[in-house]
């Protein structure tokens, strides 16, 4: 009899393993690992861990042998096959390990726009990816496939350029090299195949997407507490932007002001307090939002 806990795959060390862990803990779940931690089963919900390399990931998906992953998008798209309909669907972006996939070059060469890379040696750990990237632009360029230390190549004549992972630039700095070209976006998403769940699999799916938004929305929102006059609130609402209508209760023996609680979905910056300051507000607090359910 097939098992109706939901198995998910993760990447076992990295930038996105203890995020992805991080995430599925705010959601609830209780985690116990196993001796070579490699292996966790929830105590309070139907689902399995398993924590493998990255790039086995999709195959893992599509063997079945797991329901859902937690991948980056660049490990992803590397290994679509252009032969084939690509068998994997993105269930749901989770906003963290953001990164692109970007061309550099010497900060000493000049560079236009992407035919500046014609019949140019470009080093990369993402082929697949980059010669997609060529194709759709026309180019005509050699690529150079090296599995680390992307960023060393121009320096020891391998390669003309680069395409790598980029996220602060500083790696790129250090090498003296600049970014150019963004190639592709990529962020952590959660993934599926294509091929239908069990009821009960699907019903866990379900619990642990709408818990996921929750958090996410948690960490998008604020939680706004201020006293301000009633003919004022028309004007702060609209200072107030991705917020919900707002809870308005009288104060005690005070006609002409009320206190307003509001949730805020969008980042709530000193200049904003000012605004509201200025506009009526007092006794401002803003507290963070540790859970929420829409």
């Amino acid at each position: 009899m097939q098992s109706a806990r939901l198995v998910i795959a993760l990447q076992k060390k990295g930038r996105l393993s203890d995020d992805s862990i991080s995430l599925l803990q705010r959601c609830g779940l209780k985690l116990l690992s196993s001796k070579s931690s490699l292996f966790y089963s929830a105590q309070n919900l139907p689902i399995d861990l398993l924590l493998v390399r990255d790039d086995d990931i999709p195959a893992l998906i599509r063997d079945k042998v797991c329901d859902l992953g937690i991948i980056g998008e660049n490990v992803l798209h590397e290994q679509e096959n252009p032969s084939e309909e690509f068998v994997f669907e993105k269930v749901k972006k989770l906003g963290f390990g953001k990164c692109r996939l970007s061309i550099a070059v010497p900060k000493e060469v000049d560079f236009s726009d992407v035919t500046s890379l014609i019949d140019r040696k470009i080093a990369t750990s993402y082929p697949n990816i980059l010669q997609k990237f060529l194709k759709e632009n026309k180019i005509e360029a050699r690529v150079v496939t090296i599995s680390g230390s992307v960023e060393i190549a121009p320096r020891l004549k391998m390669s003309d350029a680069i395409c790598d992972l980029v996220s602060t630039g500083r790696t790129l700095e250090e090498n003296n090299l600049k970014e150019v070209q963004v190639v592709l976006e990529s962020q952590a998403v959660m993934i599926k195949s294509r091929g239908a769940l069990s009821f009960e699999k699907n019903k866990t799916l379900e619990i642990l997407l709408r818990r996921m938004e929750g958090v996410m929305q948690a960490q998008e929102s604020k939680y706004i507490l201020f006293h301000a006059p009633k003919s004022a609130i028309p004007e702060i609402r609209k200072l107030l932007p991705g917020s919900e209508s707002p809870t308005i209760i009288s104060l005690a023996e005070c006609d002409d002001k009320v206190a307003v609680h509001v949730v805020s979905r969008e980042a709530v910056f000193w200049d904003t307090l000012e605004k509201l300051r200025e506009a009526g507000a007092s006794a401002i607090l803003v507290l963070p939002v540790e859970k929420m359910m829409l």
